[in-house]
């Protein structure tokens, strides 16, 4: 993909999976146009992002892209992410999965005064700090959560992908807060590549550091840098679970697009791909 490219799929992105740079050092892939539709390829497997970038979605135009890439890159295994499954692949889905992502507007959906004065309480006891990278601390802040909670294989690839992603990105900031010894309590990843929203990646909070209200904090400090980059949509992932759910809808996000996933394999494949970070997430 040429950088003129890239820079058109991130000014017309509006799912995460849009984030070119996000997707291919994780994925470890080639990024590719069909029409207006983007996609990844790699040795044996092939991802289709079915939400287009310019047109209105039609299941019959995106099963025909679906049927070209798969003919051009004839891979062992087809991801598909959309809003709606195609009949190319019904029936044919080895494994589904249905969501719906949740975003934020931060100018018309303001905080309650109460979640406010929470955080505002939480603020006079943690320190909020920004960085561009992924340290060793927050690699076992990271490792201490998949210990103690069940998460897919694709969420915790995600999770350990991170490191080399934060660090590699242009895009990507890890947002921490520390307690007045300086321990890290919570941690946000959160990527800045799409040109009209913010993307929430991940976050984790110390079962032996936890404090009070510390990932409401860090919210309003994702909120903050979102402004900061000249956005006003924070799109914040995959419901996931209820209380990811919960955690959401308490500061104003709102299902706003479905989430369909359909892998289908068409011989054994050859190898992991690191694709499967990404599926579950956010």
């Amino acid at each position: 993909m040429t950088p003129e490219e890239e820079a058109y799929v991130l000014a017309k992105a509006y799912v995460p999976e849009h984030i070119v740079s996000l997707m291919t050092l994780i994925s470890q892939g080639n990024a590719f146009l069909i029409e207006d539709y983007l996609g990844f390829a790699g040795d044996d497997w092939l991802i289709v992002v079915g939400y287009p970038l310019e047109r209105p979605f039609s299941v019959e135009s995106c099963g025909k892209v679906v049927e070209r890439a798969v003919q051009a890159h004839q891979p062992a295994v087809l991801r598909f992410i959309g809003p709606e499954i195609p009949p190319v692949l019904q029936g044919n889905c080895a494994e589904k999965q249905s969501d719906e992502y949740y975003l934020l507007d931060i100018e018309r959906t303001p905080p309650k005064p109460s979640l406010l004065r929470a955080v505002e309480k939480a603020g006079q006891s943690l320190t909020v700090e920004r960085k561009r990278a992924f340290s060793r601390e927050h690699e076992r802040l990271a490792e201490e959560f998949l210990r103690r909670t069940e998460v897919t294989p694709m969420v915790r690839n995600l999770y350990l992908a991170m490191p080399g992603y934060v660090g590699h990105s242009a895009t990507a900031w890890t947002i921490s807060a520390r307690d007045d010894r300086g321990r890290l309590c919570a941690f946000f990843v959160v990527d800045l590549a799409a040109a009209t929203f913010s993307t929430f990646l991940l976050g984790a909070r110390s079962p032996r550091h936890d404090a009070p209200h510390a990932s409401d904090l860090l919210f309003r400090e994702m909120i903050r840098l979102t402004r900061e980059s000249g956005k006003g949509v924070v799109n914040l992932g995959l419901g996931v679970h209820e209380g990811i759910r919960r955690f959401k809808v308490k500061w104003g996000g709102r299902p706003a697009l479905r989430y369909e996933y359909c892998e289908r394999r068409y011989t054994a494949p050859k190898g992991i791909s690191l694709w499967s970070a990404l599926l579950d997430r956010l």
